[in-house]
């Protein structure tokens, strides 16, 4: 079930072809294509309850011989893989019978059954000693977790490394949990933890299970555009070695960071509307994609902004290789949101900043606290008057 190196596990594979299928403007040639090979691997794996959803669904049409035989042979195995667990558990030792429970495990796993592979997971858990192997038994329940977007099970299973890990465990393992994590933070929009996680591994990635190291540096780059201060995006992106090797290979990004830092606007929305297509269709980014989009210009409207104190609207729209009118909409909109401390003087054409005094800012949050710090003191007192 694990991925070997540079290869996807089978599932999430597919779970990103189920994904291509949903997805509005994949064109429909693509569509066929997907299909097939969607079908081809829900039969190979006998993935009768998916195959049953996806047929109710409208997306594959249903044979009624298939399925049966589908069906005939996971019962055919249930049966061997029961026999086998029995007989160790009759003649064998320990380890053996925590190897079949495993190889059951292993088996919900590649038929689709998320509660029964779920059930089986918890009961090889209970045979399983080494801290490693029960690490082991989490990855394969986050990968579960990631093909069914279940991320309440991520969450749980996340937590639930974390506390093997204060019992031991090896550092290839807490590498790879780190990739985990970051997947499951960059999916719920915690960009600025994501990046940060991926970051920590880009020098031990192994995770291919997951995803290509291609895939992980381009998930880093995006990450950390929208996450990190000039000068570390300098340090930890625009000069890494392991970035270096790879961004080249990734059409658009490389245009898209060195643009970004070099403040060369005009290729950097070049670059932005290439990109775009690839975050429109990856699995984990599509739901956040206009969230996204917002907050990389955010960042490259603050960067332009920050280096005056007053610009002309053409200045910036010239820069930027737009025109006045887009700039001023876009603009509008970000100010009334309060992402950009500025305001546009539309009769002079002129955009003026008014950066926040940061250590003002931060004397009216302390009174603010202060206050609500005093009326709850105040409540507790007449309480405990009482």
């Amino acid at each position: 079930m694990e991925g070997e190196e540079g290869t996807q596990q089978q599932h999430l594979t597919l779970a990103h072809k189920l994904f291509l299928l949903s997805h509005p403007d994949t064109e429909d040639i693509e569509k066929v294509r997907l299909r097939g090979e969607v079908l081809d691997a829900v039969r190979a794996n006998d993935m009768a309850s998916l195959y049953e959803s996806l047929a109710s669904a409208s997306v594959l049409e249903i044979d009624a011989a298939v399925l049966d035989s589908m069906r005939k042979k996971i019962e055919e195995e249930l049966k061997k893989l029961d026999e086998k667990i029995a007989d160790a558990e009759e003649n064998l030792g320990e380890s053996e019978v925590r190897e079949a429970h495993l190889a059951k495990s292993l088996f919900y796993i590649q038929i689709g059954d998320k509660e029964k592979a779920l059930e089986q997971l918890k009961v090889t858990e209970g045979k399983t000693v080494a801290i490693g192997q029960k690490m082991d038994l989490v990855f394969y329940t986050l990968q579960l977790g990631f093909f069914y977007m279940d991320f309440d099970l991520i969450s749980r299973s996340i937590d639930r490394a974390k506390k093997l890990f204060e019992e031991g465990g090896d550092w290839e393992r807490k590498n790879r949990l780190k990739v985990y994590e970051g997947l499951y933070c960059m999916s719920t929009r915690n960009f600025k933890k994501a990046a940060n996680l991926f970051l920590d591994s880009i020098s031990t990635f192994t995770t291919y299970e997951l995803f290509s190291y291609d895939t992980f540096i381009f998930y880093t780059v995006l990450t950390s555009i929208i996450s990190l201060d000039r000068v570390s995006l300098k340090q930890k992106v625009v000069d890494a070695p392991e970035i270096l090797t790879v961004i080249g290979k990734i059409p658009h990004l490389s245009e898209f960071l060195n643009s970004l830092y070099g403040c060369q606007y005009k290729s950097f929305f070049s670059a932005f509307s290439g990109l775009t297509e690839q975050i429109k269709f990856d699995r984990y980014l599509q739901p956040h994609f206009r969230y996204y989009m917002r907050e990389v210009r955010t960042v490259v409207y603050s960067q332009f902004l920050e280096s005056y104190k007053s610009v002309t609207m053409e200045a910036m729209a010239t820069a930027f290789g737009v025109s006045v009118d887009f700039i001023d909409l876009e603009l509008s909109r970000f100010i009334a949101a309060g992402k950009l401390h500025c305001k546009i003087d539309k009769v002079a054409g002129v955009l003026e900043t008014n950066r926040p005094d940061a250590k003002n800012a931060l004397y009216q949050a302390t009174i603010k606290q202060g206050d609500f710090l005093l009326n709850r003191i105040q409540k507790l007192s007449r309480v405990i008057d009482l």
